[in-house]
C-alpha cells in the first residue's frame, strides 16, 4: 500500500543521479548535490561560521543565562540563550530548543524535559534575526552579514539565519559547556522552527539529530503535490523572506515542478536521528505529505546501513509512534501546536536511541526545583 502512494506521488528519486544507483560510497557526492539544490532553489546559501565567545550573565547551577556573541570583538552580532540542567545528572544530553518565546511558555515543559534526564538550551528565534515579514532584513545576524531586500537569487532567508543562531549556539556548548555531553545535542523546533531545526541539522552534521514538529511545507511535507500551504501563501503574508529569492518563483504550473522535495532535506540527517512529528487536524502542515516524506527519506537510512522509518504498511492515525528505526514518526491527535505530549514522544524517542533507559550511560534521574 505505501509503496503504491510513493509511486502516486512520484518524488523525486534520491538515490539515482546520472551515474545510475547511487551506493553507500557516492552518497557524499550525492548529499552534496542534493544540498546544493536546496541552497539554489529553497533556502539559500548560509555563510561560513564565525568565531563564537558566550558571555555568562548569571548562574545558579541550575539555569544559566549567557549572551552569544559571534564575530570579533570589533563587530559582532549577539543574541540571549538560557540553560538549565538537571541536577545530579552526568553529562546529559541536550535539547537545543528554537523558541517562539522564552521561558516559561506552554510550550516549553522544562521540568518535564530535565526530569527525564537531558539539559535543556533554549533561544528564542527574534532575537537572531525578526520575523517581521517581506524583506525586513534590518538587524541580528542579517545586518551583520549586510542581506538587504536586494537579495541575489540564492542569498539565504530567515531560516538559515534562525538555524546559523542555533548553530553558534552549539558552538558554545561544545567549547565552553563540558558539563554537558554537547555531541549528544538533539535540535528541535515547531511549525516554521521546525523547519529551521531540519535545515540546520542537514547543514550542521555535529548535531546529533533533529525533531521537526508540524513543520509542514518547507518542512517534512512534500514540496510538491501536497495539500497543504503554497508557495502563494507565503507570498501573499510575507513569509517568503523565510526562503531565498527563487524560492518565489515556484507558483502556477511550476508548483509540483521544482527541481528538489523535501525528502531531500530530511535524507541529509541520515544516518543521524531524525523524529518527524504531525496533528492529525493541522491540514496546513499536510500530515500525511510529512509522514510519507519520512518514509520516503529513510531509503537513505538504509543505504547507509542503519534501519529508516520503521512502520506497519498503511498510513499514520492519530495516537501512533512508529520509533523502531533511526527515522521516527508521531502523530498527536489534535491541531498545530507543541504540546507535552509531544514531547514526552521525543523524549522517549530519543532516550531509547541514546540507550539510557538501558542504563547505557551514567545518566542520572534529575531533581528539578
Amino acid at each position: 500500500m505505501l509503496q503504491e502512494l510513493l509511486n502516486e506521488k512520484d518524488y523525486l528519486p534520491l538515490l539515482r543521479d546520472e551515474n545510475g544507483e547511487v551506493t553507500a560510497d557516492r552518497w557524499p557526492q550525492r548529499r552534496r548535490a542534493l544540498l546544493a539544490l536546496l541552497e539554489r532553489y529553497s533556502y539559500g546559501v548560509s555563510p561560513a561560521p564565525v568565531p563564537v565567545r558566550g558571555t555568562v550573565l548569571g548562574d545558579d547551577g541550575t539555569t544559566q543565562r549567557v549572551r552569544i556573541e559571534c564575530g570579533t570583538p570589533e563587530r559582532s552580532f549577539s543574541f540571549p540563550a538560557e540553560i538549565r540542567v538537571p541536577r545530579g545528572a552526568v553529562r546529559p544530553p541536550v535539547f537545543l530548543h528554537l523558541a517562539f518565546r522564552p521561558i516559561p511558555d506552554r510550550y516549553v515543559p522544562w521540568e518535564r524535559i530535565l526530569d527525564a534526564g537531558f539539559a535543556l538550551a533554549v533561544v528564542v528565534y527574534t532575537d537572531i534575526v525578526n520575523d517581521d515579514h517581506f524583506g525586513d532584513f534590518s538587524d541580528g545576524v542579517a545586518a551583520y552579514f549586510g542581506t538587504t531586500d536586494a537579495r541575489k537569487p540564492d542569498e539565504w532567508g530567515k531560516i538559515g539565519m534562525w538555524a546559523y543562531g542555533a548553530s553558534r549556539l552549539l558552538d558554545y556548548l561544545i567549547s565552553d559547556r563540558p558539563d554537558l555531553d554537547a555531541q549528544r545535542t538533539v535540535v528541535i523546533g515547531h511549525s516554521r522552527l521546525g523547519k529551521t531545526a531540519l535545515w540546520c541539522a542537514a547543514l550542521d552534521e555535529r548535531f546529533a539529530g533533529a525533531v521537526s514538529n508540524d513543520s509542514g511545507y518547507g518542512g517534512a511535507a512534500s514540496s510538491k503535490h501536497g495539500t497543504g500551504e503554497r508557495v502563494t501563501d507565503f507570498l501573499r503574508v510575507g513569509s517568503w523572506d523565510w526562503y531565498c529569492e527563487n524560492f518565489k518563483r515556484f507558483t502556477g504550473d511550476l508548483e509540483d515542478r521544482k527541481p528538489y522535495d523535501q525528502s531531500f532535506l530530511l535524507s541529509m540527517i541520515a544516518p543521524r536521528y531524525l523524529c518527524v512529528g504531525s496533528a492529525a487536524e493541522d491540514g496546513a502542515a499536510d500530515p500525511i505529505s510529512e509522514f510519507l516524506t519520512t518514509l520516503s527519506a529513510s531509503a537513505v537510512w538504509e543505504l547507509l546501513g542503519s534501519p529508516g522509518l520503521v512502520c506497519p504498511d498503511r498510513l499514520p492515525e492519530a495516537g501512533d509512534r512508529f520509533f523502531g528505526g533511526n527515522a521516527g514518526y508521531q502523530m498527536r491527535p489534535g491541531k498545530h501546536a507543541l504540546t507535552e505530549e509531544d514531547w514526552d514522544a521525543y523524549i522517549a524517542f530519543f532516550r531509547a536511541k541514546f540507550g539510557m533507559d538501558k542504563g547505557e550511560a551514567a545518566y542520572a534521574q534529575a531533581e528539578t526545583v
